[in-house]
């Protein structure tokens, strides 16, 4: 069978030691977390947990059925029909061209974000796979650092 990228928003009980749990759950069957996310809910006890992963259809039932047997889990949706968003910060010396990287970050819904004396940190914020094209294209700018956020999905 096939591995595919698929995206896991999972509702929980906003409470100590619950992430461990759920990280356990993934690392205790082998499955990898290519990127994981959490954040409050306004208003709520509950956060929201978006965890990105790869398996076969079975693979992704067995980890849904199993996230569901969590104590503090209140929801778990897997599915196809999900809006994903990634940000990522880079950071470049101040001796490469500005206004083009200016350029490249407009192209996916970022810009300059903070210029200092040596450096400059750029951000987009755009769907993973576009945030892969960015950071290819930054590559011509001699990129010093590079810090990627995660994953965040909410259903269509």
């Amino acid at each position: 069978m096939e591995n595919i990228r698929r995206v896991i928003s999972v509702i929980v009980m906003n409470e100590s030691s619950v992430l461990a749990r759920v990280t356990a759950l993934f690392a205790g069957r082998g499955y990898n977390i290519d990127s994981l996310t959490v954040a409050p809910i306004p208003q709520s006890n509950f956060s929201h947990i978006t965890i990105v992963t790869k398996g076969d259809k079975r693979i992704i039932e067995q980890i849904t059925k199993q996230l569901n047997k969590l104590v503090p889990v209140f929801k778990v949706m897997e599915h196809e029909e999900m809006i994903e968003k990634e940000m990522v910060m880079v950071k470049f010396s101040v001796k490469e061209r500005l206004s083009d990287i200016a350029a490249l970050c407009g192209a996916y819904n970022g810009g300059i974000v903070n210029v200092g004396p040596d450096i400059v940190i750029a951000m987009a914020a755009d769907e993973p796979r576009r945030i892969e094209h960015f950071l290819e294209a930054t590559q011509i700018f001699n990129p010093i650092e590079v810090v990627r956020g995660g994953v965040v999905a909410i259903e269509r």
